[in-house]
């Protein structure tokens, strides 16, 4: 597609738009809230001519109606036709995120067996196979998760910050926290990476998401670190339905 395309991703947390030109994420944004102002104003400034919007929560309701009157939008739903084949026993429930997540991964590794591994709120695991189609996979606590429940649940552990273990041995509470959170989680991500790899050959595997950095470092597999999975993969299927 070579006009300005617009892609939404509204999250759990935070809302991340993508502005795509030629295949091409040439515009990012990372906010808090969308009011229709920002939502104008977006649009004409990137001179955006079609748009996508995938959301897992009902705030999106208003602005999706809005960029309906501005742009043709499609709305991501088990109902818009995907580049892969939806092999999801629970469609309706289906994250949109993870669907896109995966179509964005099939593209990158089309015809292989892939798996997305998608680190924000949750750890998310996507798998579409060599015949591009998805199976689903798994949701696991992702970081904020796991530090506010140590904190939540028991009487003395302290909420700390997320950030960057420095080192393996924690010599302080909050030394301990965060390696057991971080480093636990990433034992975690290559332990699920293993079982995939023990199913399926040649299997490619792609981490995304704000908290991927947290956990490159750490991992033994070869992973392909790709920003932005969810815009890529909406994107794709916005070109799949202009055609």
């Amino acid at each position: 597609m070579k006009a300005n395309c617009l892609a939404i991703d509204f999250g759990n947390t935070l809302i991340k738009i993508g502005v795509f030109v030629n295949d091409e994420l040439i515009e990012f944004y990372e906010l808090k809230d969308l009011s229709a102002k920002r939502l104008k104003k977006i649009i004409a400034e990137n001179k955006t001519q079609s748009a996508i919007v995938s959301s897992v929560t009902e705030r999106s309701k208003p602005i999706e109606e809005e960029i309906k009157k501005i742009i043709p939008t499609i709305i991501l739903s088990e109902k818009i036709s995907i580049p892969v084949i939806n092999l999801y026993k629970e469609k309706k429930k289906l994250g949109k995120d993870r669907l896109a997540g995966a179509v964005g991964g099939s593209k990158i590794f089309p015809k292989e067996n892939v798996l997305v591994i998608n680190c924000g709120t949750c750890i998310i695991y996507d798998f579409v196979n060599e015949k591009s189609e998805y199976l689903g996979g798994s949701i696991s606590p992702g970081l904020e998760m796991r530090f506010n429940a140590l904190h939540t649940f028991t009487s003395k552990l302290p909420k700390i910050k997320k950030t960057v273990p420095e080192k393996f041995i924690g010599s302080t509470t909050e030394e301990s926290i965060l390696s057991g959170v971080v480093f636990g989680a990433s034992k975690e991500i290559d332990g699920m990476i293993d079982e995939y790899k023990k199913q399926f050959s040649g299997l490619k595997v792609i981490i995304s998401g704000g908290d991927a950095p947290m956990f490159v470092p750490h991992l033994k597999n070869k992973i392909f670190a790709v920003p932005q999975i969810v815009l890529r993969g909406l994107y794709q299927i916005l070109k799949f339905n202009a055609h």
